[in-house]
């Protein structure tokens, strides 16, 4: 069994989004715990009236939604609803949740059996319950003795860090023509926009082309660019939009311009502490290679949990790169994380000499010197970016990476005038020829 807890901002938003897939028949609600009525015998409006009333109690959290995700093995299949649902009861209950409203929707979308909970985390006097680690202090021992207690498969742990941080997004490629384009589009949407933090539109399409989908503003002077309009397209093996497009509007999340935008602003300060990670993972694959070809590089950052989007023009030409780190959930541009990790600067390390000015876009001028750098906090972060985020020096030696990895950041040489000590110029004699 394995779990996800994703704080939410909005609880119309993943409300809707498990009673959207209850009206498309792929997903049921099972039950309502510490509603005044049971699941079957309310409305929608009752159900989510129920659970905003209580979230209204602190209007000053942001976060106080909880779309939390319990996944079982695929050979875990047919287990009955009450055991679904008692599962469910044990497992709010040790973390916390056993008293707060909640709902469990059993979906039947993915290859393996799995239900979603939609609670809050603001308790009837207004206390918030403590979200802050709460999969590590109170969700990962749960999970363990729910194993024990039901006789269920055991999560291993290796595979679960290969499945849940390398790749988190629990969603099936997006192949036009053999899936609801509409539901497939939101499914991917439903995984990304919330999750990833991404603070362009280029940089969310790195993301989401991925799973075949592409988030387009059309030509400038197209009418859907000039009324700030938004639309979703399925995209064909060769990254080509196929079929027709989707407007933002027409997704039950409505997923719009605005609504990225805002998107934008919030996760420019929340990755920034996540930086230093992805330029360590791309320096250390450089270090000591002569040569390393940039399929090679691709290969190794994608062992650190890293994807690189390779943005080409027509005549072949690379010209963008980005970089998504999985594990932070966090995507890059890379010029966001500074001159040296630009496409122009990765080709010509890669290559480990100046590559031909024509046969690359310009791009400024690469620095020579590339280390790896110690965790920031998010104000050192702000303040390395407004100076370019200058590499650091390389590290001598062939000490331990990981210790370097992690060492704290160094001091500055600053000594106080008054621990100075003036040192006395000694007169030399003057010796005559004579002598």
């Amino acid at each position: 069994m394995v779990t996800v807890i994703n704080p939410a901002h909005s609880m119309h938003r993943i409300f809707n989004y498990n009673e959207n897939k209850v009206k498309e028949g792929v997903a049921e609600c099972i039950g309502a715990e510490n509603f005044p009525l049971d699941a079957e015998d309310m409305s929608l409006k009752i159900k989510l009236g129920y659970l905003l009333k209580r979230t209204e109690l602190r209007k000053d959290v942001e976060r106080k939604n909880v779309h939390i995700s319990i996944n079982f093995d695929p050979s875990e299949t047919g287990m009955p609803k009450e055991k679904l649902m008692e599962i469910a009861r044990v497992y709010m209950q040790k973390i916390g949740f056993g008293q707060q409203p909640f709902l469990v929707y059993q979906h039947h979308d993915a290859g393996h059996p799995h239900l979603h909970v939609v609670t809050t985390n603001i308790q009837p006097n207004g206390n918030i319950i403590n979200l802050h680690h709460l999969g590590i202090r109170k969700s990962e021992p749960a999970r363990k003795e729910i194993e024990k207690m039901f006789g269920l498969v055991e999560a291993d742990k290796h595979q679960r860090r290969q499945v849940f941080q390398l790749k988190p997004v629990d969603v099936r490629k997006v192949q036009y023509g053999r899936t609801d384009t509409r539901r497939a589009i939101a499914n991917v949407l439903e995984n990304v926009l919330e999750r990833y933090r991404y603070t362009s539109l280029p940089e969310l399409n790195a993301m989401l082309k991925q799973y075949n989908v592409m988030a387009d503003r059309g030509s400038e002077d197209s009418r859907v660019f000039k009324s700030g309009g938004l639309v979703y397209w399925v995209l064909d093996e060769q990254g080509n939009p196929i079929g027709v497009p989707i407007k933002a509007s027409d997704f039950h999340n409505r997923p719009t311009l605005k609504f990225l935008e805002a998107r934008f602003t919030g996760n420019e300060a929340k990755r920034l502490p996540h930086k230093v990670r992805v330029k360590n993972a791309i320096d250390m694959a450089l270090l000591h290679k002569k040569t390393l070809p940039i399929d090679e590089l691709i290969k190794a950052l994608k062992k650190q949990g890293i994807d690189t989007v390779l943005r080409k023009n027509e005549d072949g030409l690379l010209y963008g790169i980005t970089y998504v780190d999985h594990r932070t959930q966090c995507v890059f541009n890379g010029s966001a994380l500074g001159k040296a990790y630009s496409a122009k600067a990765i080709q010509e390390r890669c290559l480990q000499k100046e590559v031909p000015a024509q046969d690359l876009l310009p791009h400024p001028a690469l620095k020579p010197s590339i280390g790896l750098q110690t965790q920031a906090t998010p104000a050192a972060e702000t303040k390395a970016a407004s100076n370019d985020l200058q590499p650091a020096t390389l590290l001598s030696g062939t000490g331990n990476v990981l210790d370097a990895l992690l060492q704290p950041e160094h001091a500055s040489d600053y000594v106080p005038n008054q621990l100075k000590k003036k040192r006395r110029k000694k007169k030399r004699k003057n010796i005559s020829d004579n002598q």
